[in-house]
């Protein structure tokens, strides 16, 4: 089974049709809603005095009363029908018998044309939580992963309109991009070193600079996370405020044997700086020993010294001392 991995150059040739434009035919709810109440009391008013009575006491309908109140009950109806109301951080996408006619962002109570259609869209900060995933680093090693994202719509045309369900397109997008940024990175710094080519001849700093792991360089990992995130959601009117990754680690199968790689690299390293600061105190040792003594060494015994010094730096136990009572070169 091939699997594809479309990116944000994929989506980018997707044709924008619609974008966010302030709507133009919208204003207060409040003087919508007055307007509506005074035709409601017209309708009243002119239904109560379509019926009179004639002198024989009988009762009496003005056909034209009751259709100029049918026509105020309607036009109250289509006032009170065209209020809504908008929260902070919320916007309105109104349509017209499915064409586009603008974004009203604008909270408190709100009136438009009553014919239009109304989308409410929440712009508020929220955040997708992408679960434990199973992918294959840079160097192939099976890794488990996951990662926060805080997100938000900023062009809410493009969300209702470019996309069925952006909410789900959010999670759908994070889910791949992580999967990408994970694959482009080994887990560990020390990976990427050790697997350079054979013909690569690159030096630490230059593998550094070529290659980010995602255990040691989490902020630049996040930032090239944010980015492509970006990218990828631009489409749908949604734009990334911050990302993390919340867990990392090897795939079970292999976290024992990892484990035991890093400690044996831990202790490597703990060896070589022994050895190294051991050999700085030796060469120190016998220079001051030449400068501030008479005291001449043959190569043969200046060898058996600095070996019995290094044996004594360098090992993790205790030294026994052995004094020799005799001569130098006895």
């Amino acid at each position: 089974m091939t699997m594809q991995d479309h990116s944000a150059s994929g989506l980018s040739s997707i044709k924008v049709r619609v974008d966010d434009r302030p709507a133009i035919l919208v204003g207060s709810g409040y003087v919508a809603l007055l307007i509506a109440l005074i035709f409601l009391v017209l309708t009243v008013c002119i239904a109560y005095g379509a019926f009179t009575r004639n002198a024989y006491g009988d009762l009496h309908a003005s056909t034209w009363s009751l259709l100029g109140a049918l026509l105020c009950l309607v036009v109250a109806i289509l006032f009170g029908s065209s209020i809504y109301s908008l929260q902070p951080n919320e916007s309105a996408v109104l349509t017209l018998f499915g064409a586009y006619a603008g974004t009203d962002s604008a909270p408190g109570l709100r009136a438009t044309v009553p014919l239009f259609k109304i989308a409410k869209v929440s712009q508020r900060v929220r955040y997708h939580e992408c679960g434990k995933l199973k992918v294959n680093d840079l160097i192939g090693n099976p890794i488990e992963i996951g990662a926060v994202v805080v997100w938000r719509v900023d062009n809410s045309a493009k969300a209702i309109f470019q996309i069925e369900d952006y909410a789900d397109f959010v999670g759908a997008q994070t889910e791949s991009a992580l999967r990408h940024i994970a694959g482009r990175h080994p887990y560990d710094f020390d990976e990427a070193v050790a697997h350079a080519g054979p013909d690569e001849a690159v030096s630490h700093d230059q593998v550094a600079a070529r290659t980010l792991s995602l255990r040691e360089s989490g902020d630049q990992v996040t930032n090239e996370l944010i980015v492509e995130l970006k990218e990828r959601l631009a489409v749908a009117g949604v734009t990334i405020d911050e990302a993390w990754i919340n867990h990392l680690a090897y795939a079970p199968e292999i976290a024992p044997v990892m484990l035991r790689r890093q400690q044996a690299s831990a202790v490597i390293a703990a060896r070589k700086l022994v050895v190294s600061g051991a050999v700085d105190i030796v060469k120190e040792a016998l220079d001051k020993l030449k400068e501030q003594t008479d005291i001449d060494l043959d190569p043969e015994r200046k060898a058996a010294m600095v070996s019995n010094l290094l044996v004594v730096l360098v090992s993790d136990k205790d030294a026994t001392p052995v004094v020799n009572t005799g001569t130098l070169y006895a």
